[in-house]
This record gives structure tokens, C-alpha cells and sequence, in this order.
């Protein structure tokens, strides 16, 4: 059976120019004002697909007349930085940033409190003083089910490789830190065995895919499970298995729950995904923004607190999370999540599974 949805309040704290995404409106109290979102790269479908079309949306619903720009700093934080400066020279009310590097970008909500706008992390923590609000799922707990899906589909004595995210994501080490929960203990006795394991720098698949070569190499092709931290980490390691002619012969999980997951996941060959739902996390966000242009408090819609990296008590909204297994899991996914539809699931070799002529 599935895993039901984890509530994350219980287990919290352990050069690109603007896109040509903008909310406007012609109504409303905030006729002069703008908000930037800043993205961290396009390698991830979801951060434009998915959390700036949320965001935007929620934007349009909650705060109508205020103007959202939309920046992409392509997995450069020198450009991040350039564009953060850049929205605060326009005129930015509040900065929405999910940072390539948590730690760099602290200076991205200095200069912004300099300038008294208040930055917000989403997805991703900041580590800075002031960082002012964060929005996230339970990390940790999605790297646990990660890991236990594949124990769980493996026997004693299997060899494992983990094909773990970007050294610089702060999300990457709670991520591993719950897969080893679940792993270390096994490890220690013997149960399993740590084949290879490897950083993805960027969340780079090119890079993942490398790894997942080298891993069959050196281990002669001995290696009967893959705990991925997100769905590029194990496209391309399902890639590299497809090589071998090994691909749907071991369970291999991942994150986010991206169409091509849902796809793989269709043909055996992707084994389970953790879905978040991204579009209540934007509206979380949104509904937070929308009271710091006008510079209410947030702690009605915040109340509790987590300390980042540097000791700072950051106001933060959990939401849940699912892990995606089988037809049942692509079906949640698709029923739960509006910017995914069956029609898009069923595409190419996945429009032949029995799910999608059912």
C-alpha cells in the first residue's frame, strides 16, 4: 500500500534576464508595487513549470494588482545575485528566492533588508538573519521513504548506489540525512551494501548519469538497487541501466513527480516518486507576500518557527507529501496535482500501458 500523506509540522527542524512571466491587474491596493521571484536554474522542469505558474496564479488571485517578475539565474549564483540586485533597483516589495546555494545567497536578504524588503526562501533555506519566511515539505521524511521503498524491494546482501543532489542545495543533505535513517543502520550490519555513491552537482542529469555509469562499472554491474534524491538523478540512472539492459529489474526512486517520472514509473522502470503539492506551497507563499507589501505580520499565517544555518528563527509553513508507487501512485499524482493530466502522462511509449488505455 501507498503511504498516506505526512503531515510536515510534525518533523520540522531536526546572466538571465526576466522571463516573460508577469501578474498584473487593473483593481486593488497595490497599484505600484512589484514582487520578485527568482528561480535557481532550468535543469528542474517544476520551477517554471510548476512553482512560478503556482505563484503567479495565486499572485493574480490574491494580490491582484500586484506585478510579479520572474528571473532564472540558470544554476549561476553570481546571476542570482545580479538578478536580486536588479529587482531591488526596479522597486521590489519582497523577494521570493529559491537559492542555488543556501549559504551565498545570505547575501541576496542582507542587501534586501538594507533596502528594508524582506526576502522569503522557498523550497530552499537561506542561511541568512534575514530571511524572513520559509515554505517546505518534510525533506527528510521523503528521503526516508526514498530509501525504504528500495529496502524494501531488495533482499540481504544487495548492493545499492545513491545518486544523491547538488553539494550546494541545503535540501540535498536533509534529503540524504533521511535516506540514511532508513540505510545506515542496514549498512552497519551487512544487510546492504553501500555499492557507490556520489553528489550531483546542479542536480545536473548529465552529471548523474556519469555517476550511474561509473557505478556499474566499478561494481561489474552488481548493483540491485538505486536511492535517487529527485526524478533527473533517476532518469538518468534508468538510462544508464537501460544500457545494461537492466532497467525495470531495479527499484530506482525519485522526487517530484515530473511527467517523465510518471512515465517511467507507467513502464516499470521508475519505481516510486515523492510528490509535493507545489501549487500550496506557492499559494502559501503567495498569501505571504501579499501581507509583507503591505507590511503586516505573517505570524497568523506562520506561527511556528525553525532555526536556519546561522541560528535564525525563520517563520515556516510546512505542507504534506506523498510517495508515488505504481498505478495508484500516478493516479494520485494526476487527480491531485492540476498542472499534470493524464492526457500528459500519456505520451509516447506510455500511451501503450494498460493504465493509459484503461
Amino acid at each position: 500500500m501507498l503511504k498516506t500523506l505526512r503531515n510536515t509540522l510534525k518533523r520540522f527542524g531536526a546572466g538571465a534576464a526576466a522571463l516573460a512571466m508577469v501578474a498584473t491587474a487593473t483593481s486593488g491596493a497595490y497599484s505600484a508595487d512589484m514582487v520578485a521571484l527568482l528561480l535557481p536554474e532550468n535543469v528542474n522542469p517544476r520551477w517554471e513549470s510548476q512553482d512560478a505558474r503556482f505563484f503567479v496564479e495565486a499572485m493574480g488571485k490574491i494580490a491582484p494588482d500586484v506585478k510579479v517578475e520572474v528571473f532564472n539565474a540558470n544554476n549561476d549564483t553570481a546571476t542570482q545575485q545580479r538578478q536580486a540586485e536588479q529587482a531591488l533597483t526596479q522597486g521590489a516589495k519582497v523577494l521570493v528566492v529559491i537559492p542555488i546555494d543556501g549559504e551565498s545567497s545570505a547575501i541576496i536578504a542582507d542587501d534586501a533588508a538594507d533596502a528594508g524588503v524582506p526576502t522569503i526562501a522557498y523550497d530552499r533555506m537561506i542561511n541568512s538573519k534575514n530571511t524572513s519566511f520559509w515554505v517546505q515539505a518534510d525533506l527528510e521524511g521523503m528521503g526516508f521513504d526514498q530509501a525504504q521503498h528500495v529496502i524494501d524491494n531488495t533482499k540481504s546482501g544487495d548492493t545499492l548506489v545513491l545518486l544523491k543532489g547538488s553539494p550546494t542545495d541545503p535540501n540535498a543533505a536533509v534529503i540524504h540525512a533521511g535516506q540514511l535513517r532508513a540505510l545506515q543502520p542496514l549498512f552497519d550490519s551487512g544487510e546492504r551494501v553501500m555499492g557507490y555513491e556520489n553528489w550531483t552537482q546542479g542536480w545536473d542529469p548529465a552529471i548523474a548519469r556519469r555517476s550511474m555509469d561509473q557505478a556499474l562499472t566499478q561494481l561489474d554491474n552488481n548493483v540491485q538497487g538505486v536511492v535517487s534524491s529527485n526524478d533527473g538523478n533517476a532518469g538518468a540512472a534508468i538510462a544508464s541501466l537501460s544500457e545494461q539492459k537492466m532497467a525495470g529489474k531495479v527499484p530506482v526512486s525519485g522526487l517530484d513527480a515530473t511527467v517523465q517520472a510518471l512515465q517511467l514509473i507507467l513502464l516499470g522502470e521508475q519505481t516510486q516518486s515523492g510528490w509535493r503539492p507545489l501549487a500550496d506551497m506557492a499559494k502559501a507563499t503567495a498569501e505571504v507576500t501579499a501581507k509583507l507589501v503591505k507590511g503586516e505580520s505573517v505570524d497568523d499565517l506562520a506561527p511556528n518557527t525553525v532555526k536556519n544555518g546561522v541560528g535564525a528563527d525563520v517563520n515556516f509553513v510546512g505542507v504534506a507529501s506523498y510517495s508515488a508507487v505504481g498505478e495508484e501512485g500516478v493516479a494520485y499524482v494526476i487527480e491531485n496535482d492540476t498542472s499534470i493530466s493524464k492526457e500528459d502522462v500519456c505520451q509516447g511509449v506510455a500511451a501503450e500501458t494498460s493504465f493509459c488505455k484503461g
